[in-house]
C-alpha cells in the first residue's frame, strides 16, 4: 500500500516532465538539454548521479541501508527525426524532431520510480542503479555499448538490469514479456549495382542496372521463402531504391537499401552467407559490378527466463493477475539487447493504447500517441520489480 501511494504522489509531476520532454526532443547524440532536465530531477530526489557516458547518458544511484544485490533500471531518452503531425497542447516546438517511440514516457518513469525508490531506501538491502541511455535510436551503434565503454558500471556492476518500452498494442494495465526473444536482430544493407548506361532505343549496348536491381530483389527474397526454416523468423526488406536519369537512358547504377531481421544467431549468419552469395552470382551473370555495405546491427533481445517470470510476477503484484497476456515476439531491433548479452534481466513492453475513440498509430508515426494514465502503472511495476529482485538476493544471502 506504501508503494502504491507514493507512486500516486508522483503522478502528476510523471506526466509533465513526460510533457516537457516531448515539447523539446532531442535526437540521438544531441540529448544535451534532456540529460540536464534529467540531472535537475534527480538533484530535487536527493538521488546521488554521475555523468559522462556516452556523451549525455546519466546514471543515479539509489543506496539502501543495508548491502546487498544491484539491479539496473534502464531508459532511453533520444527522440527521431520525425516532423509531428498532431495537435497536441505539448506537441513538439523542434522542427523535424520528435518522440514517436515514447521515450519520453521512458524517462519520465524512470524518473517517478526513482523518486520513489529513494523513499524507500531505508527499508532496502541493496543498490538500485537509474540508468538514462541516449543514442538507442543511432543503429546500429547506438548508446548502450558505449555507456559501458564509458564505465558506467565499473563501479556498481548489476547483478540484473531490466527495461520497459511502451506498447500501443497492449491495453493499459497489461505488459507482455517473454523468457526468451522478445526483439529481433537487426542489421542494415546498401547495395550498389554497376552496370553501363546507354541510349533506351539501343540496350544492346548497355548494361542495364535496373535490371540487375529487379533480378536481385526476386532473388534475395527466397532467402526467407526456400532457405529459412519455417518456424524461424526471419525478414529481409528493400525499403529505398534509387537509379535513373529519365525516361529514355537506360541506367548504370542502381541503390538499394534495407535491412535483415531476425531472432536466432544460426539464422542471422545463415540469411547473412546467403545474401552476400546471391549478390556476388546475380553480378557474375549480368557481368556487374555489385558493392555491398552490410552493417551488424543490434542482437536479437533475449531475456532470461527466471528474470522474465519476475517482471510477470511483479506486474501480477501491481496490475493483477490477468495482466500479463500471451504475445508474440517483435522483429523490431532494440539497444537494450547489448546490455543483457552481459547482464542477466529482461525487456518488456507496457501498454500504452490510446482510447477506444482514437485511432492508434505505431511506434516511429509521426501521429503516434500513447495513454498517459499508463505512466502511473509503469513507474508502480518498475518500482515494484526493482523491491522485489532485491529482496530476491537478500533471501538468497541469508540462506548462504
Amino acid at each position: 500500500m506504501k508503494l502504491k501511494q507514493l507512486v500516486q504522489s508522483v503522478e502528476n509531476e510523471v506526466i509533465e516532465l513526460r510533457r516537457h520532454l516531448h515539447r523539446h526532443p532531442e535526437v540521438s547524440g544531441e540529448e544535451f538539454e534532456t540529460s540536464k532536465t534529467i540531472q535537475e530531477k534527480l538533484s530535487e530526489a536527493g538521488i546521488p548521479f554521475k555523468t559522462g557516458y556516452a556523451k549525455t547518458g546519466v546514471l543515479g544511484i539509489i543506496k539502501g541501508e543495508k548491502p546487498g544485490g544491484t539491479v539496473a533500471l534502464r531508459a532511453d531518452i533520444d527522440a527521431l527525426p520525425i516532423q509531428e503531425e498532431n495537435d497536441l497542447a505539448y506537441k513538439s516546438t523542434i522542427q523535424n524532431t520528435m518522440h514517436a517511440c515514447g521515450h519520453d514516457a521512458h524517462t519520465a518513469m524512470l524518473v517517478g520510480a526513482g523518486k520513489v525508490l529513494n523513499q524507500l531506501k531505508e527499508e532496502m538491502a541493496g543498490t538500485i542503479l537509474l540508468v538514462f541511455q541516449p543514442a538507442e535510436e543511432n543503429a546500429p551503434v547506438g548508446g548502450s555499448q558505449q555507456m559501458m565503454d564509458d564505465g558506467v558500471f565499473d563501479e556498481y556492476t548489476p547483478d540484473l538490469i531490466f527495461g520497459q518500452h511502451v506498447w500501443p498494442d497492449l491495453p493499459v494495465g497489461e505488459v507482455g514479456v517473454l523468457p526468451h526473444e522478445i526483439m529481433g536482430a537487426s542489421d542494415r544493407f546498401k547495395i550498389t549495382v554497376k552496370g553501363s548506361g546507354g541510349h533506351a532505343s539501343m540496350p544492346h549496348q548497355s548494361n542495364d542496372a535496373i535490371i540487375i536491381a529487379n533480378n536481385l530483389i526476386t532473388q534475395l527474397q527466397t532467402i526467407v521463402s526456400r532457405n529459412t526454416d519455417p518456424i524461424d523468423s526471419a525478414v529481409l526488406t528493400i525499403g529505398k531504391i534509387e537509379g535513373g536519369y529519365r525516361y529514355n537512358v537506360i541506367a548504370d547504377e542502381v541503390t538499394l537499401e534495407g535491412t535483415i531481421r531476425t531472432f536466432k544467431p544460426e539464422v542471422k549468419e545463415m540469411v547473412k552467407d546467403r545474401f552476400h552469395s546471391i549478390i556476388e552470382g546475380i553480378g557474375k551473370s549480368f557481368g556487374a559490378n555489385m558493392a555491398i555495405d552490410y552493417l551488424d546491427g543490434y542482437p536479437a533481445t533475449i531475456n532470461t527466463p527466471q528474470w522474465a517470470d519476475e517482471v510477470r510476477n511483479a506486474a501480477q503484484k501491481v496490475l493483477g493477475e490477468h495482466s500479463t497476456p500471451v504475445v508474440s515476439p517483435s522483429l523490431g531491433g532494440e539497444d537494450f539487447s547489448r546490455f543483457l548479452q552481459k547482464y542477466p534481466g529482461a525487456f518488456y513492453w507496457l501498454g500504452t493504447s490510446v482510447k477506444e475513440t482514437e485511432t492508434q498509430y505505431p511506434l516511429h508515426d509521426p501521429r503516434f500517441k500513447l495513454n498517459e494514465s499508463a505512466l502511473r502503472k509503469g513507474v508502480e511495476v518498475m518500482a515494484q520489480l526493482a523491491l522485489d529482485t532485491l529482496k530476491k538476493f537478500e533471501k538468497r544471502s541469508q540462506e548462504e
